[in-house]
C-alpha cells in the first residue's frame, strides 16, 4: 500500500431513509468487532440545531442536512469497503459510473468536507413569512400588530413596519418577540 493510500480519507455512505443513526451504530460495531480501527478515523452524520418559534415558544431541535448519507473518515481497501457495504441498510457509497455498473467511491475535497462538516450549526426557524401579520410580545411595542418585512435567519431577527402616529416605521425585533397573528 502506498503512502498516499494509507491516509484516510473523507467518503459519503448512501443509507436508506431514517437508517444514518443505525447505519453509524452498526459501523462503529463492525469495526471494533472486526479490528478495523487501522482503517477507521471517524463518522459523522452532518446536523444543524435549528430554533423553532411557535407563538410565544421556541425550542431547539438537531436536524439531519442530508438525510440518508453518513461522512466517513476511512482509508479504503478492500477490506474496510466491504465492511461498510455489508451493513445493513448502506446502499453504496458516493463515487463515480464503474464499466461494470458499480460506483468507485470518490473521497471528498478539503474544501467539501469544510462545507459538510457543519454539525452544532445554529439557525431558526419561525411559523411565520414576509408580508404575515404579527404581533408583538414583548418590549415598549407590545401588542403593536405589524407586518412582516424581512426575516433574518441566522441573526435569529424579524424585521417589522408598524404605524405609529400615521407613518410607518420599520423595528427590527428578536424572533422571540414576535407572534404569528
Amino acid at each position: 500500500m502506498s503512502e498516499e493510500q494509507k491516509i484516510a480519507k473523507w467518503y459519503i455512505v448512501h443509507t436508506y431513509s431514517g437508517y444514518e443513526n443505525k447505519v453509524l451504530q452498526n459501523l462503529e460495531k463492525v469495526v471494533a468487532h472486526r479490528g478495523l480501527e487501522e482503517f477507521f478515523e471517524d463518522t459523522k452524520i452532518p446536523t444543524e440545531i435549528v430554533t423553532e418559534y411557535k407563538g410565544e415558544k421556541s425550542k431547539e431541535v438537531e436536524r439531519k442536512l442530508f438525510p440518508g448519507y453518513v461522512l466517513v473518515k476511512m482509508i479504503m481497501t478492500d477490506e474496510s469497503w466491504y465492511a461498510v457495504r455489508g451493513i445493513h441498510g448502506v446502499s453504496g457509497f458516493v463515487g463515480t459510473p464503474t464499466k461494470t455498473g458499480g460506483t468507485k467511491p470518490v473521497p471528498l475535497t478539503k474544501e467539501e468536507v469544510e462545507r459538510l462538516g457543519v454539525s452544532g450549526v445554529k439557525t431558526a426557524e419561525v411559523d411565520y413569512q414576509v408580508g404575515d401579520s404579527v404581533v408583538i410580545t414583548s418590549g415598549p411595542l407590545e401588542g403593536q400588530a405589524a407586518l412582516v418585512a424581512k426575516i433574518d435567519t441566522a441573526e435569529s431577527k424579524v424585521t417589522v413596519v408598524i404605524t405609529m402616529l400615521g407613518r410607518k416605521s420599520e423595528v427590527e425585533l428578536e424572533f422571540a418577540q414576535v407572534r404569528k397573528a
